[in-house]
């Protein structure tokens, strides 16, 4: 295991220096609150992966401790965001993201999933740290009951809400991508505005154009085989005509 980071930090009275835990922490997250959350987590997740399937410097990943101090392990008043993006990093597995271990990096993305019991911090405690101390660029809330969808932007260290366009979606600078509700789900679209899809989606859009390339064959087909039984009832009339066709 590798040696611990220290930080040097200047307190009012002297010079302290703070041991960091080692690398490697478990994300110590609560379940999720319904089957809704986990869906609207792991959708964005694999999107984004998808979407960036050919990048290698950047680390998607959603209800997963973040941890920036060495008190934060026992913090009852924070825990992980629900989707975050972090660039400019190597894309790995990781069993937390301890930013100690991660160059100083914080999240440049992050979106809440809102629920009855986590709106208050997430509109609250959570976007302070947010701004104040993970200095995060862009932020969004998500409400998949109610479909509510806010963005804030990162200016001169305040958050400023991200307008929204007259399609109802939010534009993330740093991912370059829109944001908005799609089938009561929050999606990525580009910046041509069209859906970014999933998987499932591909495939079914793949299997979609299969079908409608069988169904123009068989329809092919079919008119040749009735254009080969016209030609043949015709040359059926010439001949009860007595016009033998092979003879002209």
């Amino acid at each position: 295991m590798s040696e611990p980071a220290t930080l040097e930090i200047i307190s009012d009275n002297s010079e302290d220096e703070v041991i960091f835990p080692p690398g490697d922490i478990l994300s110590d997250e609560p379940p999720l609150e319904s089957d809704l959350h986990r869906e609207q987590i792991d959708l964005l997740i694999r999107i984004l992966k998808l979407w960036w399937r050919e990048r290698e410097d950047f680390y998607a990943s959603g209800n997963l401790t973040i941890y920036y101090s060495p008190n934060q392990k026992k913090s009852e008043h924070f825990r992980g965001p629900d989707f975050f993006v972090v660039l400019g990093t190597e894309k790995k597995d990781r069993k937390s993201w301890i930013v100690w271990q991660e160059d100083g990096k914080y999240p440049n993305v992050i979106v809440e999933i809102l629920s009855s019991s986590t709106t208050a911090v997430d509109k609250g405690l959570k976007k302070q740290v947010y701004q104040d101390t993970f200095r995060t660029p862009d932020y969004f809330w998500f409400d998949p009951v109610t479909m509510e969808l806010q963005g804030f932007h990162l200016v001169d260290g305040k958050y400023q809400e991200i307008q929204v366009t007259t399609d109802g979606r939010l534009w993330s600078q740093q991912l370059q991508l829109y944001l908005g509700v799609y089938e009561g789900k929050l999606r990525f679209f580009t910046t041509e505005n069209e859906l970014i899809l999933s998987s499932e989606e591909l495939a079914q859009q793949e299997r979609l154009r299969a079908e409608q390339a069988e169904e123009r064959a068989e329809q092919a087909e079919e008119r040749v085989q009735q254009a080969e039984q016209e030609i043949a009832r015709l040359r059926l009339v010439l001949r009860t005509q007595g016009i033998d066709l092979e003879s002209i």
